[in-house]
């Protein structure tokens, strides 16, 4: 075929409708942060953070505008594109945007290498986005793994710190034991289905009628498998050590929303399409899971003295709210109310780290004590903490608190009423411990005589950096919290229908 024949506005919507185009920014970015670090040894770092932001930002146009046109290509049997892929590969590339955007100045003055978080960020982002439209248990395993590894090679990229190394050795093993429980839970899939990778084909060829025991061990292994990465109770016991032993504070951040937007995508392509027929079964057991998350990961951040720790659990406890819109899901409501929390989400969990990223810097500790009278020394790093907190609790009006109205009320339509219930409850107990830290901050009374001084004059922090990106980021995702819940109406709209 003779392609000089096509005008060059054909050729643009051709490029424009390739499906991996947005990965393919990514990569390319990836192969340029790499090739200019070696080649300028590590001096030219706010280059290389250019590039990733420019790369992120213009896959992100790159992914809506596919989306706006809904083009569905069939040259890759491997990935299945539809509005679902869409929305959580965008979802992914706002997590890796706005985690970039956060680490620029914590990098800048802690003297860590941005090159090495930029690329593993990039690397993870990918992985990322080819599980949220992969097709295939082959194309699925690889994805996952190859996120996996990334965030684990980021959770120890401070080499020197022993805490980084620390965490890393606790997330390496378990990250391993659960791949492995993954990749038992697909063998027999392939198997008995005559030998078939793309999902809804293994669906087909499963025989519902025989190898009953077979199909029930598989999906357990594969709900352990899966229930590791967003840290599912009990296969959570990475994340409190992982969050508190890395160091860096973006890392942190970075970690806490990617696995959010991840395993929902994995764990709806896996059982909505493979295990149509089982649904019963393992509705039962994720909705133990996610009754469990939420009941530990509440009851367990109020005896917390870490604010990374404490934000560990209640990361998990968010988990188990939005497993009840997986449980809620149906054609008619399109997996909205779990699409929709989990954008809010996003908001919510960043812009809070975002806040304690720039206190971690000025005063090199994470003791939730220390952040008492903070509005007395900086009334800007205040102001988020009071939008988001309350979000993050379910309180009215901010975002928070209807995404988790629409959540509840269609898991309640769909019959999880146990579920509900705890998550009704547990939600009123989280208010506590987030109300508490923005008391101390207006009210509390730093017991360090040497509070003041050790705020303003930390040796890490330039005096500039009452305007680093830190607080842009901070003020963008406040101002983004509070608009998402004045436009919950549009959102769930979006999301609406977003079948595979």
């Amino acid at each position: 075929m003779n392609y000089n024949n096509y005008p060059s506005s054909d050729f643009l919507f051709l490029l424009g409708n390739l499906s991996i185009l947005p990965e393919c920014f990514l990569i390319i970015s990836l192969i340029a942060v790499i090739a200019i670090d070696l080649s300028n040894k590590g001096r030219n770092t706010i280059l290389l953070h250019r590039i990733s932001l420019i790369s992120m930002s213009i896959s992100m146009v790159a992914s809506l505008w596919q989306w706006r046109i809904h083009f569905v290509p069939i040259a890759f049997d491997d990935c299945h594109i539809s509005n679902f892929s869409y929305i959580f590969r965008f979802f992914m590339l706002i997590c890796s945007l706005l985690s970039v955007l956060l680490s620029v100045d914590y990098i800048r003055c802690s003297k860590t290498v941005l090159a090495e978080f930029s690329s593993f960020a990039l690397t993870a982002g990918l992985g990322g986005m080819v599980l949220c439209r992969a097709n295939d248990l082959v194309t699925l395993y690889v994805a996952l793994e190859f996120s996996s590894l990334s965030s684990c090679f980021l959770s120890g990229y401070t080499k020197k710190d022993i805490r980084s190394n620390e965490a890393t050795t606790k997330f390496l093993p378990m990250g391993g034991a659960s791949s492995s429980f993954l990749l038992h839970g697909f063998s027999p899939l392939y198997g008995i289905s005559g030998g078939q990778l793309q999902l809804d084909k293994t669906a087909d060829g499963l025989p519902l009628s025989q190898y009953i025991v077979v199909l029930y061990t598989s999906v357990a292994f594969i709900i352990a498998g899966t229930a590791f990465k967003p840290s599912l109770v009990p296969f959570h016991q990475w994340t409190p050590d992982v969050y508190e032993g890395v160091s860096p504070t973006p890392v942190v951040a970075f970690f806490s929303v990617t696995s959010k937007v991840a395993a929902p995508a994995l764990f709806t392509r896996l059982f909505g399409l493979i295990f149509p027929h089982f649904s019963n079964e393992w509705h039962m057991v994720v909705g133990l899971l996610a009754t469990s998350s939420m009941i530990l990961g509440n009851l367990i951040a109020v005896t917390q003295i870490s604010m990374k720790r404490m934000l560990a659990y209640p990361s998990i406890s968010q988990i188990g709210y939005i497993m009840i819109g997986i449980l809620a899901a149906d054609p008619e409501n399109g997996y909205a109310s779990m699409i929709t929390y989990t954008f809010i989400y996003i908001l919510m969990n960043l812009g809070t780290f975002a806040r304690i990223t720039p206190f971690g810097l000025r005063t090199g500790t994470d003791n939730i004590r220390d952040y008492a009278g903070l509005y007395m020394k900086d009334p800007v790093l205040t102001f988020s903490p009071v939008l988001r907190s309350p979000s993050l609790g379910g309180i009215p009006p901010p975002s928070g608190f209807f995404g988790k109205l629409h959540l509840f009320r269609h898991g309640w339509k769909a019959g999880s009423y146990p579920s509900v219930l705890v998550a009704l409850v547990t939600s009123v107990i989280s208010i506590y411990y987030y109300l508490k830290i923005i008391k101390l901050m207006f009210t509390g009374k730093n017991g360090r005589s040497d509070a003041s001084t050790t705020y303003i004059q930390n040796s890490l922090v330039s005096p500039s950096i009452s305007k680093s990106s830190i607080e842009i980021a901070m003020i963008i995702r406040a101002l983004a919290s509070i608009l998402s819940g004045i436009l919950i109406d549009p959102i769930i709209g979006i999301t609406r229908n977003t079948l595979f």
